[in-house]
């Protein structure tokens, strides 16, 4: 085979992953900036506004040593994937624990306050059996307490996950966006290395042979 043939060959092969790395780019830059335009879109319906500094407690400033995020976005309309994730994890989660430890139920959640419901209910039964009031009604004034955290609880686990859910979408996208220029990179390479092949190619006499090399001359000729 002649090294110009080679090099065509070699080039070509270059040429098609080229632009099949890039096709796979463009299509992960479109669909990291689909996911961006989708979350922005999506929590600006929301119309969720972070309270301005001056508005912040020094609780909700330092719950976590996350929450200093609140004070980074305070003012801000929530837009992005990382806003969506500090309101959820350290705006909504302390107010959901500060209301259990105000109602009396604190570190109850959501999945663990029913729980405390049956048990309080079971006793709120034996109490009217006993025909004891005054502890009936003690019981049902935490028993109203606790179906009463329950419910603001739901409403905020609810609406926690559901930013959450937004801020993962917003990761894949910014994974897609850095799959889609690493693509991007290796295809621009790609194409240089296969124009150099063809260049080299062009510039290599066609009687140049490889793999086997030259015709030996028959012996006595």
């Amino acid at each position: 085979m002649s090294r110009r043939t080679l090099d065509i060959v070699l080039a070509t092969g270059g040429a098609l992953f080229a632009v099949l790395i890039l096709v796979l780019g463009l299509v992960a830059r479109n669909q990291a900036n689909f996911a961006k335009d989708y979350v922005k879109e999506q929590l600006g319906e929301q119309k969720i506004t972070f309270a301005t500094a001056d508005k912040l407690t020094e609780e909700e400033k330092a719950w976590k040593s996350g929450s200093s995020c609140l004070t980074t976005y305070a003012g801000q309309a929530m837009e992005t994937g990382p806003q969506a994730e500090c309101y959820a994890n350290y705006y909504i989660a302390m107010h959901m624990a500060r209301s259990a430890k105000t109602a009396g139920f604190e570190g109850e959640t959501y999945a663990t306050i029913g729980t405390v419901q049956t048990g309080l209910r079971a006793q709120l039964t034996e109490a009217k059996n006993a025909k004891d009031d005054a502890k009936a009604a003690e019981i049902q004034k935490k028993l109203d307490s606790a179906t009463s955290l329950r419910e603001t609880q739901f409403k905020g686990e609810t609406l926690r996950g559901l930013l959450l859910t937004t801020y993962g979408f917003s990761i894949f996208g910014e994974r897609a966006a850095l799959a889609g220029t690493l693509c991007l990179g290796i295809a621009a390479l790609a194409i240089l290395v296969s124009a150099a092949g063809f260049v080299h190619a062009f510039m290599t006499p066609k009687e140049k042979m490889v793999l086997g090399g030259a015709a030996h001359p028959v012996a006595g000729k």
